[in-house]
C-alpha cells in the first residue's frame, strides 16, 4: 500500500528530546515499512526514517531559533503533499485540522489522528463545518467534547517491543517525565515525594509558554533535598530513567488524551501512580499496572504499596496492548476500509449515481 504520513514540523521524527506526537509517527512509519508498505514521510529535514522522506524545512522548528512563523512551513508542506497526491493510496495526517479545506477539495482518501486536547470551544464550529472528515481518537475519553465528529476508531499508541528495556528490580526513586506546565502536575509530584519521603527525579522540558510558570511556581520547589531536576531527556536515556524508578508519578490535572509516558513506563516494567483523568483509566489497570489516586495524600500512601505490583505484569500488559505492531495493524485496517469506500464512491459517481 502507498501511504503518506504527515507529521508536525515542530520536532523531528523521531524527536531528539521531548515530543509525543512525532515519536508515535516515527514508530508507526517504521513499523509500516517493516511490514512491506511503501511509505512516504512528510517531516522536518533532520528526521531519520527508513521511509521516503520529504522535507520542506531543514530542521525541527522548535530547535530552530530563526523560525518565527511556524504555520508558513506547514502550508508549504501541504502544498508539496497535494502536488504528489496521485502517488498515494491514502494520506494519514497528524497535524490536526490544518489540511481540512484542501483535503475536502482534493477529494483524496485520508484520515487524521487527533493527538491533542479537544475540550476547546473554538473547535465545535470547525468540526461541525468539516463533519465529513474521518478522524481517529487516541482514547475513547478524548472524544467526549466532540461526540458528533466523524470518528472512525480509537487507536491506542504503541511502541516497538525492543525499544524500552525491561528492568525487573525497582529503583529507589519516583520518576516524573514530560513537560512542566500546570496541567501536568509537577508541583503535585514534588508534594508526593515530600509526603512519602521518597526521592523524585524530574526529567522535563519547559516550553516558552510555560517559562513564567516554571520560574515562579516550580523553580523554588526544586531546592528540596528530595528533588533532582534533570531537565529534558530523549531516547535512550529515557529507558534507564523510567526503568530504574520505583514508580512513575502522573498527577495530571487535565483530560489527558493518551499519555505516552505511561506505556513507556510499563514497557520498562515500572508501575504508574496516576490521577484518573482523561485516558488514564483506559491505559492503566488498577492494581495491575498502577494505582489511581485522587490527591497527594492518597498518592503518598500508594508509594508505600507500589512494590506489591508485579513489574513483569506491567511489561506483559504493554506487550499485549501497546505494541507498535498492534498499532500499525489497527491503522492498516482503517486504511483498507477508507480506500475501499473511496473506490466505491468513485465508481458510483462514474455511473452517474449520487453518493451525497
Amino acid at each position: 500500500m502507498r501511504i503518506a504520513q504527515v507529521a508536525p514540523l515542530f520536532e523531528s521524527v523521531p524527536p531528539k528530546l521531548y515530543g509525543g506526537t512525532e515519536r508515535v509517527v516515527s514508530f508507526l512509519t517504521e513499523e509500516l515499512v517493516r511490514l512491506g508498505h511503501d511509505v512516504t514521510l512528510f517531516a522536518s529535514g533532520d528526521s531519520e526514517t527508513s521511509a521516503h522522506l520529504v522535507s520542506v524545512c531543514p530542521e525541527a522548528l522548535r530547535l530552530n531559533t530563526t523560525a518565527i512563523d511556524h504555520l508558513a512551513h506547514h502550508i508549504v508542506m501541504l502544498e508539496e503533499l497535494f502536488s504528489q497526491k496521485d502517488n498515494f493510496d491514502i494520506v494519514h495526517f497528524h497535524i490536526d485540522y490544518l489540511h481540512f479545506p484542501l483535503s475536502r477539495r482534493e477529494n483524496i482518501p485520508n484520515l487524521t489522528t487527533l493527538h491533542g486536547r479537544l475540550d476547546i470551544p473554538d473547535l465545535q464550529p470547525l468540526y461541525r463545518r468539516f463533519a465529513e472528515m474521518p478522524v481517529i481518537s487516541i482514547s475513547d475519553s478524548q472524544r467526549e467534547p466532540l461526540p458528533n465528529a466523524n470518528w472512525q476508531a480509537t487507536v491506542y499508541h504503541g511502541l516497538p517491543m525492543d525499544r524500552y528495556k525491561f528492568h525487573g528490580a525497582p529503583g529507589k526513586y519516583l520518576a516524573f517525565l514530560g513537560r512542566i506546565s500546570p496541567e501536568k502536575g509537577v508541583d503535585r509530584a514534588i508534594e508526593i515525594a515530600t509526603q512519602s519521603g521518597v526521592p523524585l527525579k524530574i526529567a522535563a522540558k519547559v516550553d516558552r509558554a510555560d517559562q513564567e510558570y516554571y520560574e515562579t511556581a516550580i523553580k523554588p520547589l526544586l531546592n528540596s533535598p528530595l528533588v533532582d531536576f534533570i531537565g529534558e531527556i530523549g531516547y535512550p536515556e529515557k529507558s534507564d530513567f523510567l526503568g530504574n524508578a520505583m514508580a512513575l508519578v502522573f498527577p495530571i490535572n487535565w483530560p489527558e488524551p493518551f499519555g505516552l509516558v505511561m506505556i513507556e513506563a510499563m514497557a520498562c516494567g515500572t508501575p504508574v501512580i496516576a490521577y484518573p483523568s482523561g485516558s488514564v483509566p483506559e491505559v492503566l489497570e488498577e492494581g495491575r499496572t498502577g494505582f489511581f489516586v485522587n490527591d497527594v495524600q492518597q498518592a503518598a500512601k500508594a508509594v508505600a504499596h507500589v512494590s506489591q505490583l508485579s513489574r513483569e505484569e506491567c511489561r506483559r500488559t504493554f506487550e499485549e496492548r501497546f505494541s507498535a505492531t498492534r498499532m500499525a495493524q489497527d491503522y492498516l485496517t482503517l486504511y483498507e476500509r477508507l480506500t475501499r469506500r473511496a473506490t466505491r464512491e468513485v465508481l458510483l459517481l462514474d455511473d452517474g449515481v449520487s453518493v451525497a
